[in-house]
């Protein structure tokens, strides 16, 4: 069992004390009151925040690190998992052995501690990914058909919780920021404009799709660039590269060998008075009926896998044209972590919507898995 080998590494008193804050309540925060607290990063509220996340932070890590130690069909017990476990039970330990934060000095010490835990989450993604194929190597095929719930269930329920620590510990660091650029408030821009986000990733999107395929179809942006509203601009970049990149690649492979012009993929930011909604429509070919059910899940993907065995994880964050089937699934979470949704309509033999909902309202509690 996996817990005997994390036990190995790590003392019984801690795996005990780790199991003790795994059963402690969690604690949500929403965008509006990040928002509302952030405005004034005066020490005392800097020294606030950093109790909090004292507090919080280890209960979150602890919870992600007791579900690791019992997943099913022993995917517990595969390298690239057992190393992301070391990695939570790491920043547990770090966190618990930081004396209480009195001071000034304490904070920044703490605040320079939890930038170091980030990053040594960096590649999280990719190495649980990895993971996953490990277990799906030894298995038989059959079974990974029939959609692993057990494992997309806890994925979600993983992939939504490092969302949140990520956003609580990039926050607090960045309400340090002693010359923040203008309607910034940590992580959140006050005056975002989707249609300018959208816009720079989809440049993005089309610099990865020309390495990949040596051109890319255009993309038409409809929408008005001076309406903003607040919200995370790397969270929706992030969304919209991938919702992009999918469309790109269909749309690139479909025409490929064709005599006709690759039709452009067009993009429409539309502003609701509950929801900012971004379409992204495509001329790709669509996804088969029978397919739609599984393109949610993390073992799926209608390309080939870019990560082996042998991929350097260590170093920075790399981007291919085509997935582990982790694009959709971890961009819907980040849909939902403000309260919004990801939706995506195909019409096989022609193409595919995406809607992105995104919350204008920044009440909504952040879901704590």
């Amino acid at each position: 069992m996996a817990v005997k080998k994390a036990a190995e590494n790590f003392s019984k008193s801690l795996i005990d004390e780790i199991h003790k804050w795994g059963s402690m309540k969690q604690t949500g925060v929403t965008l509006r009151y990040m928002m509302e607290f952030g405005s004034k990063p005066t020490d005392r509220n800097l020294l606030i925040s950093a109790q909090f996340l004292h507090k919080e932070l280890p209960i979150r890590i602890a919870r992600r690190a007791i579900e690791l130690e019992s997943l099913p069909y022993g995917l517990s017990l595969k390298p690239a998992v057992l190393k992301v476990h070391d990695w939570y039970v790491d920043s547990f330990r770090d966190l618990r052995l930081f004396p209480d934060i009195k001071n000034k000095n304490n904070e920044l010490e703490f605040t320079q501690m939890i930038k170091m835990i980030k990053v040594r989450h960096n590649n999280v993604v990719p190495m649980m990914a990895m993971g996953v194929q490990q277990l799906k190597k030894g298995m038989d095929p059959k079974i990974v058909d029939e959609d692993l719930v057990e494992i997309h269930q806890f994925l979600d329920r993983f992939y939504m919780s490092r969302i949140g620590i990520r956003m609580l510990i990039g926050q607090h660091v960045a309400l340090h920021d002693p010359n923040p650029p203008p309607d910034r408030i940590g992580y959140i821009h006050t005056k975002m404009s989707p249609v300018e986000v959208a816009r720079d990733a989809c440049e993005d999107a089309r610099a990865v799709c020309m390495r990949h395929y040596g051109s890319a179809p255009e993309i038409d942006i409809y929408g008005d660039p001076n309406f903003t509203f607040p919200y995370v601009p790397s969270h929706l970049q992030l969304m919209v590269f991938e919702l992009v990149k999918n469309s790109l690649r269909a749309v690139q492979e479909r025409f490929m060998d064709s005599d006709k012009i690759a039709p452009p993929i067009r993009i429409i930011v539309a502003d609701g008075i509950e929801d900012v909604t971004i379409k992204v429509s495509d001329e790709g070919g669509g996804i088969p009926r029978s397919g739609l059910p599984r393109i949610f899940t993390y073992l799926y993907s209608t390309a080939a896998n870019p990560l082996d065995e042998h991929s350097d994880l260590g170093t920075g964050e790399y981007v291919t044209m085509a997935g582990y089937g982790y694009g959709l699934p971890i961009c819907r979470l980040y849909a939902r972590y403000f309260g919004g949704d990801l939706q995506i309509i195909s019409m096989e033999g022609y193409g595919t919507d995406a809607y992105l909902h995104l919350s204008r309202l920044g009440g909504s509690q952040e879901p704590l898995p």
